[in-house]
Parts: structure tokens; sequence; C-alpha cells
């Protein structure tokens, strides 16, 4: 199937299971279907429990990582206890072999210690887009990065809220200023669609912070997002019907 005909035509509901048995048979060290599960948080170190038990189905897997801090704190020198934090936890899943070296974070942008944090992150596996290259590089580019990065292996999608800039989603224990609007959190992961996506999770809102409920909202439509990416083939194209776009102003826009 071409495009959205996995969406929009026939009967979805059979189709859909279809494309979820293909994908997951097809990369799991068993070659049998698995669920593909959303986690909902909380603390952002879920994700290594997730990680760990995603191991043992599908080997290494590459991470998509949307956040304003890379969580790739080095642990050298602390004790057990403190080795796994919020801010460490891709660190311990890279010493546990859990992901591959091409996973890449979005919409960086947080305070550095220096430049020793950038090349403990690179050792990690990861490359880094920052908040600042969607201005630079524009948003199609920053998908196609985001998938040349990870290609056609298993994927894990991980985004903490507080990639999306406090004006829109305040809701977030550390927030930063300066990141990405929701509409292009939203193009980014439609971006995405048509990956072999085996899992993703949004962490870190904190509804005790929010206003009006506009990061759950912003959270909640995020995850709607998620899953439609995990079940169509290839990202939405422009345009919709009752547009007044022609095909000429695409390719303006474009150009």
């Amino acid at each position: 199937m071409k495009n959205n005909q996995r969406l929009y035509g026939g009967d979805f509901e059979k189709r859909n299971e279809v494309v979820v048995a293909e994908r997951t048979s097809a990369l799991a060290k068993d070659g049998v279907e698995h669920p593909r599960i959303v986690a909902l948080g909380g603390d952002h170190t879920i994700v290594l429990p997730i990680l760990r038990a995603l191991y043992k189905i599908y080997g290494p897997v590459s991470v998509i990582h949307f956040d304003s801090h890379m969580d790739t704190g080095a642990v050298e020198g602390r004790t057990d206890q403190e080795r796994i934090t919020h801010g460490s936890y891709f660190t311990i899943a890279y010493e546990e072999h859990l992901m591959t070296n091409t996973s890449i974070h979005g919409g960086i942008r947080s305070k550095m210690r220096g430049p020793t944090q950038v090349t403990h992150d690179e050792s990690v596996g990861f490359q880094v887009i920052s908040a600042e290259d969607i201005d630079d590089y524009g948003i199609k580019n920053v998908i196609k990065a985001i998938r040349r990065r990870v290609g056609n292996g298993p994927v894990y999608l991980s985004l903490d809220i507080d990639v999306v800039d406090p004006g829109f989603a305040p809701a977030t224990g550390t927030p930063e200023a300066g990141g990405w609007t929701t509409r292009e959190m939203k193009q980014i992961i439609r971006g995405l669609a048509g990956l072999n996506i085996i899992g993703a999770d949004i962490v870190e809102v904190a509804p005790a912070y929010d206003h009006a409920d506009i990061t759950g909202i912003a959270a909640a439509d995020l995850v709607h997002d998620f899953l439609v990416a995990m079940q169509i083939d290839a990202p939405p194209k422009a345009g919709h019907k009752g547009s007044p776009w022609t095909v000429e102003d695409l390719l303006y826009y474009v150009d």
C-alpha cells in the first residue's frame, strides 16, 4: 500500500493488523509478532527498564530522543544508588548495550558544562539536532536527518515534554526557554511515519504545574500522532481536500 491507504482506505483494522504483524515479526529475534506500547510519565528514567525489555525482543535499538536535555550524563565516581537518574539513564543503557550507535536527539538547548559533555554524548551513540537547527535547516531537513540516522532498524521514540517551549507546555520540572512549538513537534512526528517504531513514550508531564490543562492537551495530542505514525507506511503528503492550494503553490514553497 502507498502513503495513507492503510489509514484511509478499505478495512482499516484489518490492514492495521497486517502492517503491525509485518513490522514487529520481521524485526523480532524470535520472528513473532509483538505489541507496541506507548508509555506515559512521569520521570524520564522509565526509559531504561523499557529499553531493557525491548532488548530481549529486538536486541539493540536506535533511539529518537526529543528533549531539551541530552540525558547522557557521565556516571564515573557515582555510587550505585546515584548512577541511574533522569539525566544519566541513556549512559546506563549504553553500558548495557541496549542501544545501537545510530541514535539521535532532537530539540536540545540546555546549558552545557563543557566540551566533554558533547564528546561523551557522541560516545554513547547520539547525534544532536539542536532547537536552533529548525531555524537554520527547516523542519523538512530535520525530519530527513532523523530518518537517515536511524535507518530501517527497530526504533524507540522518547519525548520529554520539555522539548516543547514552556510557552506551549509549562507543566514540567525542568523547563528550558527557546523550544519548539507544539505544531512543529507534531509535524516532525508525522514526518517519522513509516519508520520501524517498536515503542514510544511521552514523559516529564507534571500536572501540578499546568495552566488550563494546556500541557496535558498537547501531550495527549502528541500521543495520538505517535499512534498514527506507527500505523501508516509514509508521512502524510501536503495538501488536503477543500484546500485552495495547487501543485504550483507547493513547488514554489519548496523552492
